[in-house]
């Protein structure tokens, strides 16, 4: 196998609703769209770096840097047996796993359209239908967020996860339970409180939710181990989780009970399958986080969630939830059960949309 050509596209989508987390508002999404033909076979990835810095170092603009002066560079002309030798090629550039997980998925959908299979099947996944939860951002009122979260589950949603950040924290977790004492919650901080929070993350225990997601520093496992051993409530750790050697540690040492899985933040189907694997071997529950894709990534998300050790719903949602129109056909669809019916075509199992992707090209680069 090689990689003949790597086209990279930024494209520019707006968010149906605006998206507030503990960093900030997101109401316009800059997307970095990988297309790679490896001899005839054209496979679709997407960068899921973000316009800043703030939930992970890289950004779109590195990651495209990062793409085209260096793994390119790496990639270009060399033969391999298997997407699945990508990781290790790319590993003498350090980190920036954002830009070598767009290159990686485009190649490993390039691969199972070669093929001719499925590229959930291709990776080893178990599920035909998989499970979804929704993530609902920080809301200007709680009767806002009541009436997000009860439109979300007539939807059909497994799971309602909300924004937590300092000052609006307990009150909305509280609102919730009470009017909705049954439902599967939890709450996400994303890194924004400090150790000495930890008193005003205990009084949230008696809300009964399924996690608290990534409360401390994103590069923060020792902090992690202490909070954890104060809480029955288990943490899930999602931005300190790079690679399999900080999921190993971060499980031997009781950092977090539950892992979020994002293939972008740890570059890639191999390195996400061996975290995957890890976690299966120590009955750690994994999930698919979502970082606002467009249903290029969105399409990735469903056949990672298929592994067998993704037993929570993830935050794989339906197109519309983000986009007035997305850039696949067809789009992603869920069912009034809360779950996604896993594509039987080959590759990602659905068609980018090229038309609509032109349309919202602003900026791009064919290498070849």
């Amino acid at each position: 196998m090689k990689l003949r050509r790597l086209t990279l596209r930024e494209i520019r989508m707006r968010l149906v609703t605006p998206f507030e987390t503990s960093f900030g508002l997101t109401t316009d999404r800059r997307i970095m769209l990988v297309e790679a033909d490896i001899g005839g076979a054209i496979g679709w990835g997407e960068c899921v770096a973000g316009e800043g810095p703030f939930y992970s170092p890289e950004t779109i603009d590195t990651a495209w840097l990062i793409v085209e002066k260096f793994l390119w560079q790496i990639l270009r002309d060399r033969e391999f047996e298997s997407a699945g030798d990508v990781w290790s090629l790319l590993a003498a550039v350090r980190g920036h796993n954002m830009a070598k997980g767009g290159v990686d998925a485009a190649i490993w959908d390039a691969e199972a359209r070669q093929d001719g299979v499925p590229l959930w099947r291709h990776i080893g996944g178990v599920r035909e239908e998989i499970a979804c939860g929704v993530s609902i951002g920080i809301k200007p009122t709680l009767d806002e967020l009541e009436a997000t979260v009860e439109r979300e589950l007539a939807a059909g949603y497994q799971r309602i996860k909300i924004k937590i950040k300092p000052g609006n924290d307990v009150a909305p977790v509280k609102r919730l339970r009470e009017r909705f004492p049954k439902i599967r919650l939890m709450v996400d901080a994303n890194s924004a409180y400090r150790s000495e929070d930890a008193p005003l993350l205990q009084s949230l225990e008696p809300y009964y939710l399924m996690m608290i997601e990534q409360p401390l520093g994103w590069d923060d496992l020792y902090s992690h181990v202490a909070l954890q051993r104060l809480l029955q409530t288990p943490i899930c750790l999602d931005e300190c989780i790079h690679s399999e050697e900080h999921a190993r540690a971060a499980i031997d040492l009781g950092a977090c009970r539950i892992i979020n899985m994002k293939l972008g933040r740890v570059g890639g189907y191999t390195p996400a399958r061996r975290i995957h694997n890890l976690c299966l071997e120590r009955q750690i529950p994994v999930w698919c986080g979502g970082m606002l894709e467009s249903g290029i990534g969105r399409a990735h998300n469903i056949a990672l969630s298929t592994l067998e050790g993704f037993s929570l719903p993830g935050d794989v949602t339906a197109s519309r939830r983000y986009w007035d129109e997305d850039i696949i056909e067809p789009e992603v669809e869920v069912t009034r059960q809360g779950t996604i019916r896993v594509p039987s075509g080959p590759g990602i199992g659905f068609e980018p949309r090229l038309a609509a992707i032109e349309k919202r090209t602003v900026r791009k680069l064919i290498l070849e």
